[in-house]
């Protein structure tokens, strides 16, 4: 689909499960349940989704999933399915070899956000895109490299340090207009400190990846927040600022996690918004 000089598709890179309290937080099963239903473990499905921008000289993926670096067992905590397709598998499909990213937009360093960034060679992990310039927020960068204890299972240095080495990494500090012609950057911080979001503008629409601020269509409600957000008062004033945006503005909203859907456009229902129409990506 197309959105002012770029052309943006959604890659599906992981299937995963994730415990569904945890997802939601302090809503109860009863509730969150009729959105996403849960296994038998309690688990939920989700997605690790990348998007894929093409244009203006341009070749951009937005976040890289989970990788193949993981151990076994830290596969079968999350129920990660068994790599099918790898990055280069399914570039690919579009005509485009992992030498040819020439950048990686990351929202943020959790590893099923990042993962993919890397990839092991020789056993030794090396940045997966050679020719690509990783661009990350700096705060979210050195809360990575400090994080709290609730956080640190989620950041992993062999993920992102080897970015740093290798010298491809580019650290910004707050939204701009000006990485990329006709890409904002907008920068929250409910989640996790300084995670970045892509807003692909267009004349009629643009296209806004909501990373964790929205994991999945289901968390559109304002008070439909995770267990693994930081700080859920920051981040419902946030989200209800972008969904504010996206109402007058037409934003498409993208996420990252829902089992799904990839796209949507939002309405106005009572206090709140719900998904409008399902946008294919």
């Amino acid at each position: 689909m197309r959105f002012g000089k770029y052309e943006c598709v959604a890659v599906i890179l992981d299937s995963f499960l994730l415990d569904g309290g945890a997802m939601f937080g302090v809503v109860p099963k009863p509730l969150w349940e009729q959105k996403i239903p849960a296994d038998g473990a309690n688990r939920i499905p989700m997605k690790a989704r990348s998007l894929l921008i093409r244009g203006n000289g341009r070749v951009i993926v937005v976040d890289t999933g989970i990788g193949d670096k993981l151990s076994q067992k830290f596969k079968s905590i999350y129920a990660i399915e068994p790599g099918g397709d790898s990055m280069d598998d399914r570039l690919a499909r579009f005509g485009i070899r992992s030498e040819d990213i020439t950048d990686v937009i990351l929202s943020h360093l959790h590893f099923d956000h990042c993962g993919g960034s890397t990839r092991n060679e020789k056993e030794r992990p090396v940045p997966a895109f050679p020719n690509a310039v990783y661009h990350l927020q700096k705060g979210q960068w050195d809360f990575a490299l400090n994080p709290s204890i609730r956080d640190r299972s989620s950041y992993m240095a062999e993920n992102y340090q080897p970015l740093l080495d290798h010298k491809q990494l580019n650290l910004i500090d707050g939204g701009t207009d000006t990485l990329f012609d006709g890409i904002r950057i907008i920068v929250t911080h409910g989640h996790t400190p300084a995670m970045q979001h892509p807003l692909v503008t267009g004349e009629n629409s643009s296209l806004f990846f909501c990373a964790d601020l929205i994991p999945t269509s289901a968390h559109l409600p304002l008070a439909w927040t995770m267990s693994y957000d930081n700080h859920p008062l920051t981040l419902m004033e946030e989200k209800a600022g972008i969904c504010s945006h996206a109402l007058v503005e037409d934003w498409i909203l993208f996420f990252a996690h829902d089992p799904l859907i990839a796209g949507a456009r939002i309405r106005q229902k009572g206090q709140g918004v719900v998904v409008d129409q399902a946008v294919a990506l």
